[in-house]
């Protein structure tokens, strides 16, 4: 995975993992420690406001199907066709994933924290590499990442796993990763195992 020139007196950790693997936890964490937090999900939501170009582009391609009845992205029935269906998939992707590493790009230019995190459950996907500096990928066994999302979306586990395979293989994000993250065991052990990353961080920073 490519590595960006990092910006003057800043360190971007970008932070991936599998879907439902606790990603938002160690974003948490790491903000709680004094890291600025990127949300790539948030930036993509906005993205889909009404009136802004990528909205009028979704509408175009995927029609009135797509909306609610405010005129609004119905994002739960565009999940439903975009993970139904590996070319629209493809299409909503280039859709969204330009207009998002611009405005990621800009908010890491004016981020105001000397550590920065990238929350990115597609950074690899969406071609973000080239803009941290290095990346936390979390892991999470199956069983646990099926009965979490199960339990925080009411996903049936069909769905969960179609949505898990239109991502990159954790195992293949693993390999790429300069710092693995196990959240299979209780908070307090996934904190202390962000804790050694921030310190570590910290003092690159200041060297």
């Amino acid at each position: 995975m490519p590595k960006r020139k990092r910006a003057k007196g800043k360190i971007v950790l970008g932070l991936t993992g599998s879907f439902g693997s606790g990603k938002s936890t160690v974003a948490a964490i790491l903000k709680s420690f004094g890291a600025e937090v990127i949300d790539a999900d948030k930036l993509a939501r906005d993205c889909l406001r009404p009136r802004t170009e990528c909205y009028r582009r979704v509408r175009k391609v995927f029609g009135q199907k797509a909306l609610k009845a405010d005129g609004s992205i119905d994002r739960k029935v565009l999940a439903g066709l975009v993970f139904n269906n590996r070319s629209l998939l493809f299409e909503l992707n280039r859709i969204i994933h330009p207009r998002v590493r611009r405005l990621i790009r800009e908010k890491i230019g004016r981020a105001k924290k000397r550590i920065v995190v990238l929350d990115a459950p597609l950074l690899i996907e969406a071609g973000l590499g080239a803009i941290v500096d290095k990346l936390i990928v979390v892991g999470l066994c199956r069983s646990a990442q099926v009965k979490r999302l199960q339990k925080k979306f009411g996903l049936k586990e069909s769905e969960i796993f179609k949505r898990i395979s239109a991502q990159i293989p954790l195992r293949e994000k693993m390999r790429l990763a300069d710092f693995i993250i196990d959240n299979n065991g209780r908070i307090d052990q996934t904190k202390k195992q962000v804790r050694k990353i921030w310190i570590k961080e910290e003092a690159e920073w200041k060297n």
